[in-house]
């Protein structure tokens, strides 16, 4: 496993390093020993499955407040995804930065997502899946999200946004104000 840091604070790209021969290949996608090198000492407790039919669908960008803030280490599993994580920690000097990277079944890349930052993704492909591990229960009373087509982050999509919940279209954006989660 190889940890590649990012444009945010805390957040990396997590490449896997198969081991392949004549039956196929074996990945570890986890080891809490190589992940404390990075900082990672919370264990993960609730791991989420997505699947998403039609290219274009947008998810996010989600978030927990605390005492429930959680991260997340998200990879896909078919398909492609376009990966976008803010971060919402008003003491980061990358405070309302936000970043995104192409995960893939074919680049096997995944992303490790810290406390404090909202999530989302668009699927490039038909028929795409993402496995996310959290570190915190889902709790409907703490979540949060910003809106997927904010002005102030102006996150450049790779496609027309299609499929999106109502709930994700009335986020409200975010102001010069804003005093981060």
């Amino acid at each position: 496993m190889k940890f590649h840091t990012t444009p945010l604070q805390d957040a990396y790209i997590v490449e896997l390093t198969p081991f392949k021969d004549e039956r196929g290949a074996f990945t570890r996608t986890f080891c809490l020993k190589e992940f404390a090198e990075i900082g990672h000492t919370k264990p993960f407790i609730q791991i989420n499955h997505s699947m998403n039919t039609q290219k274009g669908t947008l998810r996010g960008m989600h978030f927990q407040r605390q005492p429930h803030r959680e991260i997340k280490l998200i990879r896909c599993i078919a398909g492609a995804v376009y990966d976008v994580i803010i971060d919402l920690r008003k003491d980061s000097p990358t405070f309302l930065q936000h970043f995104g990277v192409e995960l893939s079944k074919e680049n096997g890349l995944m992303i490790y997502v810290p406390e404090g930052f909202a999530h989302g993704f668009q699927t490039l492909a038909d028929n795409s899946e993402l496995l996310y591990h959290h570190t915190e229960f889902y709790t409907p009373t703490v979540e949060g999200g910003v809106r997927f087509d904010d002005p102030l982050l102006n996150i450049k999509w790779k496609l027309p946004p299609v499929n999106l919940s109502q709930k994700d279209q009335l986020y409200p954006l975010l102001t010069k104000e804003f005093e981060g989660i």
